[in-house]
């Protein structure tokens, strides 16, 4: 009987054993197989939570197709005490070991919402934007000028949440000391600038930011990426260049820059400067005489008198030979890549033709004639 009795416990036994080792690995299979989320989602984590409560949350999201697994899982990926405060993006059909992956490896939130403090060349502006996780793309919540407007509820709310994200963009063409100025009001930020970089040295784009980081270090960032776009231009530039070295390169982008906002006109406006400097003409260009009345501290914010076009400054094309001595703002990558690759063309004038565009000219009398035509323009809209 004793004997019956053992082999029943020991069948069972193996029966058990096969049973549990069939759940464990039909659980890592669940665990490691595609998840059933149709598209993507932003999941926030707020400070303080756990890992129960997090598997809870994305079973209803519908982003795991058992809680009980996912927390199990990611205890045995000893995980579960690794979980991250943010807004984390989940991609559609990520298993259960990515999304444990995503929400415990830390590092800036990757959806949700985004402070941006938009540094442009007229004025700045905060903007307030949330990314959409079906569309990939962020919608604006609320924009304000600080220096002008109210500050919105918007604005308030997000600033007291631990996940905002916040980020520094500066738009092409702005001058090293609008950026510096414009730090000083970002209110996340930390540190003192006591000096402006030298014009042109700070590259345009946009930089994440951390509430508490030094204003110093975003300068420092945007030098080294503005000197990495300028030896990159430099290194790939046309033969016969009127360019002695990089530097030159940098204040001819400068202009370009501020000449024109057309993307499909910075490299014919870079022909007409390169064929004036070929041929030893004054670049006559109306931004530099700008710069040395204002020397980049703001907006003009009127037209040109001709007593400041027969000015003397070190700046002024209309006066000096070839380049001014330093840029006139910072230019981006595709007026750096224009001053070193400019299109072949005969062009040696352009002037605007009224649709934000130019009107460029080979001939005194074809530029005279567009001058003419914009003049008309100009009389036309001064009438309305």
């Amino acid at each position: 009987m004793w004997r019956n009795i053992t082999s029943n416990v020991l069948t069972f036994l193996v029966v058990a054993v096969f049973l549990v080792g069939g759940v464990i690995l039909w659980g890592q299979s669940e665990y490691d197989s595609a998840g059933p989320l149709d598209e993507q989602i932003c999941l926030r984590v707020p400070s303080g939570s756990s890992m129960r409560g997090i598997s809870r949350d994305l079973e209803q999201e519908g982003a795991v197709s058992n809680a009980s697994i996912f927390r199990i899982g990611a205890d045995y990926s000893e995980k579960s005490s690794q979980l991250k405060a943010g807004s984390w993006l989940i991609p559609e059909q990520a298993s259960m070991a990515e999304i444990a992956d995503i929400i415990t490896r830390g590092g800036a939130s990757t959806c949700g919402t985004e402070v941006v403090y938009r540094i442009g060349v007229t004025r700045s502006q905060i903007q307030v934007r949330e990314l959409d996780p079906s569309t990939n793309r962020f919608v604006e919540k609320a924009a304000f000028n600080p220096a002008e407007d109210e500050t919105p509820a918007e604005f308030t709310d997000v600033r007291e949440k631990s996940d905002t994200r916040y980020r520094v963009a500066i738009a092409e063409g702005v001058t090293s000391w609008q950026i510096v100025n414009a730090l000083k009001g970002v209110d996340v930020l930390e540190g003192d600038l006591a000096e402006v970089p030298p014009e042109g040295s700070l590259a345009p784009d946009s930089y994440e930011v951390r509430v508490g980081e030094d204003r110093g270090t975003i300068i420092e960032k945007m030098r080294n990426a503005q000197d990495a776009l300028l030896a990159a231009a430099w290194e790939n530039r046309a033969d016969d260049l009127p360019l002695e070295n990089p530097y030159e390169a940098l204040i001819l982008a400068s202009i370009i820059e501020k000449e024109t906002g057309l993307a499909e006109e910075r490299r014919q406006v870079a022909s007409v400067f390169t064929n004036r400097l070929n041929r030893g003409m004054k670049l006559q260009t109306d931004p530099t005489v700008i710069y040395g009345i204002t020397k980049g501290e703001g907006v003009l914010g009127r037209g040109l008198r001709q007593s400041e076009l027969r000015a003397e400054t070190p700046w002024n094309t209309y006066v000096i030979d070839a380049l001014p001595p330093t840029p006139i703002a910072n230019p981006g990558r595709a007026s750096l890549e224009a001053a070193v690759n400019p299109d072949s063309t005969p062009y040696i004038f352009f002037v605007a033709d009224g649709t934000g565009g130019h009107a460029f000219a080979e001939t005194l009398d074809e530029h005279n004639a567009n001058v003419a035509r914009w003049r008309e323009i100009e009389a036309e809209r001064a009438s309305q």
